[in-house]
C-alpha cells in the first residue's frame, strides 16, 4: 500500500477531524452552535470546500499542461474539461461571489431559484430542484461508484484500464474509497442541521489527494511514490 504524502496526512486529518467534530456536536445535542457556527453558511466549512474544489482544479489544469508538453493531446483536453468542471464547482459554491462582492440577483434567477442568489443548482424546474434531482442523490451514487468500482475495475479490467489511463482519469487509492464510505455513514447516522455541508468539504479534500497522486500515476507520465 503506498505510503501517505505530507499532503495526505493534511488532507486525511481534515477529513477526519471534520467528521469527528461534527460527530461531537450531534452527541452533545449542538445542533444550533453546529449550524450557526461550525457549518454557517459562508463559514470555514464552505468556504473549505470552495477553496478545495479550486485547489483540484488547479491540480488539473497543472495535470493537462503536462501532458499537452508530453504530446498526450486527448488526455490534456480531457484533463482541461474536468478542471472546469470544478471551477463550476467552486463559483456555484460561494455563489459566484454573490455575497462576497454584493452582488444582486438577476430578475431572472430572482424567478427561479428558491434561495433566490446566483447559482445554477439552486433552480427550480418543473416545481423540482436541481438540488435534488441532478445534483442530488444521484451525484452521490455516482460518486461512491467512483470511489469504490473504478478502483476494483481499473486493476480487473483491461478495458476499463485503458480507457481510464487515454482519458486521464484519476483513480483513486483504496483509502480514498474507505473514506468516502465512513463520511457517508457519519451522514447517515448524524442528523444535525447542515451537516451535508461537512460531507462537501470531505469530498472535495478527497479530490484534492486523488488528484495529487492518483493510483494510475503512470498514465499522467509520474512514478508512484514508494
Amino acid at each position: 500500500m503506498r505510503s501517505f504524502s505530507p499532503a495526505d496526512q493534511i488532507l486525511f486529518g481534515l477529513m477526519n477531524a471534520s467528521l469527528l467534530f461534527t460527530i461531537a456536536y450531534w452527541i452533545l445535542g449542538f445542533d444550533r452552535q453546529f449550524a450557526t457556527g461550525f457549518a454557517i453558511e459562508d463559514g470555514p466549512v464552505e468556504y473549505g470546500t470552495a477553496l478545495m474544489l479550486l485547489v483540484s482544479a488547479l491540480v488539473l489544469a497543472w495535470q493537462a499542461l503536462r501532458q499537452f508538453r508530453l504530446g498526450q493531446t486527448l488526455a490534456g483536453v480531457c484533463l482541461v474539461v474536468y478542471a472546469l468542471i470544478f471551477v463550476f464547482g467552486t463559483g456555484e459554491e460561494i455563489s459566484w461571489g454573490q455575497r462576497i462582492f454584493g452582488l444582486e440577483t438577476p430578475d431572472y434567477l430572482m424567478e427561479r431559484n428558491y434561495q433566490e442568489e446566483i447559482t445554477l443548482h439552486n433552480i427550480v424546474v418543473g416545481g423540482k430542484q436541481l438540488t435534488k434531482t441532478v445534483f442530488g442523490g444521484g451525484l452521490t451514487v455516482a460518486i461512491l461508484l467512483y470511489l469504490l468500482a473504478l478502483p476494483a475495475l481499473y486493476v480487473k479490467s483491461a478495458v476499463v484500464t485503458r480507457l481510464a489511463d487515454r482519458l486521464a482519469v484519476p483513480v483513486p487509492l483504496w483509502r480514498h474509497g474507505i473514506m468516502g464510505v465512513g463520511a457517508s455513514v457519519v451522514m447517515l447516522v448524524v442528523d444535525i442541521p447542515r451537516q451535508w455541508e461537512v460531507y462537501e468539504l470531505v469530498f472535495s479534500l478527497l479530490t484534492v489527494s486523488i488528484f495529487l497522486a492518483p493510483a494510475n500515476l503512470a498514465a499522467f507520465g509520474r512514478r508512484k511514490a514508494t
